[in-house]
């Protein structure tokens, strides 16, 4: 692993920090980048997640997804539990505590846009942070790489239906257009890109993908730490202003991640995976592709919503947790 791999906290931590910061100091220019926008889509966002997703896209090999077949169980275990069990249970834990237990501290339009960003986090699974979470617990490379590949393609159908219905139960109207612009300008067309990238390097070499991959990684950091800024700079105010209730949409978002992690754990120990392979398809299942969920959220609701804050703070709460169910995996026996 090099530097920014083994030192992730701290780097997304001062991001954190500086994003605040600044937001405080100069809350103008934040208000100048927020006033950029197209069809509800943020630009400088749009580009910073870009930048920040397409190398891992490129990383993607759609050729891998014919192994499938030779070892099914661990990709049903990440589809079940990413397609059919997390959303519905972020929508459960999202109505529990802010339609019942949060109810009495916050009004009902912001309860329900609370819901709503965590809808968003629970229908999008992660894709760029698999890689580094499957090194970490010593998980099966190419596997890994299936299990991605396949999950996005997914995702290009799934998203937007999945998450309009979601949205929709829970009494929010859904604008089908900027979610359908949203899932085209983060999923659809950063895959082709990363597709056509990658065919054209290996035509070059065999390993041009390595090389070309490994030369833009550090723009994929300056890409991550740049749009945690910015999304904290954005938020800084409220953030510094009500704490409480950064503490309350986290300890459902907590919740939901150690316990769909459980849900992961049990069901590979009864389709009795290897670890290799268990540790990353329940980490899959665990983590979040929050840069989608912060790109919808802010295009659905607006830059300072209930939402947009929601998945902010599953930012702030992924890097933690998902290290702390690195350290369990590397230290339990399946």
């Amino acid at each position: 692993m090099g530097l920014f791999e083994r030192f992730l906290t701290v780097w997304v931590g001062l991001g954190i920090l500086a994003g605040v910061g600044l937001g405080l100091l100069a809350p103008d220019a934040f208000a100048l980048i927020a006033d950029l926008e197209f069809a509800h889509v943020n630009l400088v966002v749009a580009v910073m997640i870009w930048v920040m997703i397409y190398p891992m896209m490129i990383q993607i090999d759609w050729s891998s997804i014919k192994q499938v077949g030779q070892r099914p169980r661990g990709l049903f275990l990440t589809l079940v539990v990413n397609w059919l069990i997390k959303p519905f249970t972020m929508v459960a834990l999202g109505v529990l505590f802010f339609d019942y237990i949060f109810a009495p501290w916050v009004d009902p339009q912001t309860a329900s846009e609370y819901i709503a960003g965590m809808i968003l986090l629970g229908v999008a699974p992660c894709t760029a942070m698999v890689f580094v979470w499957s090194q970490l617990v010593k998980g099966d490379a190419n596997y890994t790489l299936v299990q991605v590949s396949v999950n996005d393609l997914i995702m290009v159908f799934a998203f937007a239906p999945i998450a309009a219905f979601l949205l929709g139960v829970t009494s929010l109207t859904v604008p089908w257009e900027t979610l359908l612009l949203s899932t085209l300008l983060y999923v659809v067309l950063p895959l082709i890109a990363g597709v056509l990238t990658r065919e054209v390097l290996l035509r070059r070499s065999p390993t041009a993908v390595a090389t070309f991959v490994s030369a833009l990684k550090p723009w994929s950091i300056v890409g991550l730490i740049a749009t945690v800024v910015l999304l904290f700079g954005f938020q800084a105010r409220t953030i510094v202003a009500q704490p409480l209730v950064i503490g309350m949409i986290a300890i459902p978002l907590i919740l939901q991640s150690y316990g769909i992690f459980a849900v992961g754990w049990l069901g590979a120990r009864w389709l009795k995976l290897p670890k290799d392979i268990a540790g990353p398809a329940c980490l899959i299942g665990t983590s979040n592709f929050f840069e989608l969920a912060v790109a919808v959220a802010i295009s659905l609701f607006g830059l300072n919503s209930g939402a947009a804050l929601a998945t902010v703070v599953g930012v702030l709460v992924e890097v933690p947790v998902m290290l702390s169910l690195v350290w369990l995996v590397n230290r339990a026996r399946i």
